[in-house]
């Protein structure tokens, strides 16, 4: 069932072993596993009152989360929409899935090629290593499955869903930075956006290995389903603090899109996922993205960062990772004009 990480990675494992602090290639600071000072809670909102509430009511739920959003970068909500039952069926699907043996997924025809992912290819030292194994699922695969029903309809409520709570989430904070809340719905289309389920499994060494290594989203916003074992980390205040669990609750985080479009306003905040050396771990992850020629231009009149298009920062992203073993991101698209 698991990916055969002990034996790909054993090498690397013998390496770091033998490494000494200056012979390990260079990280971000972030990159390196340090305690965690405490377990907290994220904002949380009650987004019925979107729809529900009154005038009162529905500015509060939207100052509520662009607050949030300028402040933590991650905020959790409540009353979203999704119901208990679908989010559980949405848990047992994914378990079943990743319960298949390892050459069976590996070679799996229930979604695109390529859509089976597991550990870091580009890897060089245990720190760049994710120990974690994922089904990165486009939303036009989701409707055109026709392998396993169950999960098929299982994974289309549970996107259907997440797309509109994206939606409504992404109106509400353009409209907070005096921008136009029109432009998800033209631009974010369903060939666009992706779902992406991950299943962590028990690590050997979980005080060096990562679940999934620091980094930030590349999209505008996403919606994250996890069950209550624990292991998401953010950065807040420049320290490492860890989310605690919220079974009635979806993890909503802002991502480097959003940071640009907003001039710098919404917070696209670095997280991780750690280990668990006897638990296993699941979560499912709706990204909210635009088509690859789409323009993400900053706003306000001294704009943080340069125009550039969604493909643009894709590749620059996976060209990092191949170079360096890691994402650079936004840093990479800073204004020098300002």
């Amino acid at each position: 069932m698991d990916p055969p990480f002990n034996e790909t990675y054993k090498t690397l494992l013998y390496k770091q072993i033998k490494n000494t602090e200056n012979s390990v290639p260079q990280t971000p600071f972030s990159f390196h596993v340090t305690a965690v000072v405490e377990e907290v809670e994220l904002p949380l909102i009650d987004v019925s009152r979107l729809i529900n509430g009154a005038e009162k009511e529905r500015e509060k739920c939207k100052q509520d989360i662009a607050s949030a959003s300028r402040e933590w970068g991650f905020f959790q909500v409540i009353n979203h929409g999704i119901s208990m039952d679908a989010l559980e069926k949405m848990r047992q699907e994914q378990i079943r899935v990743f319960r298949e043996p390892f050459d069976k997924k590996s070679k799996s025809e229930k979604f695109s090629t390529g859509s089976y992912r597991w550990g870091t290819p580009s890897a060089t030292c245990l720190r760049q290593l994710s120990w974690s194994e994922a089904f990165h699922v486009p939303m036009t695969d989701i409707s055109d499955n026709k392998d396993f029903t169950t999960l098929s309809s299982t994974m289309e409520n549970f996107a259907s869903e997440s797309e509109a709570l994206a939606y409504s989430l992404a109106e509400v904070l353009a409209e907070k930075s005096g921008r136009k809340s029109s432009f998800f719905k033209k631009t974010c289309v369903r060939n666009t956006c992706y779902l992406r389920m991950n299943r962590y499994p028990p690590c050997p060494k979980p005080s060096e290995v990562y679940g999934l290594m620091p980094h930030t989203d590349s999209d505008f916003l996403t919606i994250l389903y996890q069950d209550q074992v624990g292991g998401l980390q953010l950065i807040k205040d420049n320290r490492w603090i860890a989310v605690k669990p919220n079974p009635r609750a979806l993890i909503i985080n802002i991502g480097d899109l959003f940071q640009a479009w907003s001039n710098g306003m919404y917070k696209s905040v670095e997280h991780r996922v750690m280990t668990n050396p006897t638990v296993e771990r699941f979560s499912t992850a709706y990204f909210l993205c635009p088509s690859y020629d789409a323009v993400i231009e900053c706003s306000g009149d001294c704009p943080a960062y340069r125009n550039f298009s969604f493909g643009e920062f894709r590749q620059q992203v996976q060209e990092d990772v191949k170079k360096l073993g890691y994402k650079v991101g936004l840093p990479r698209f800073i204004n020098d004009i300002y």
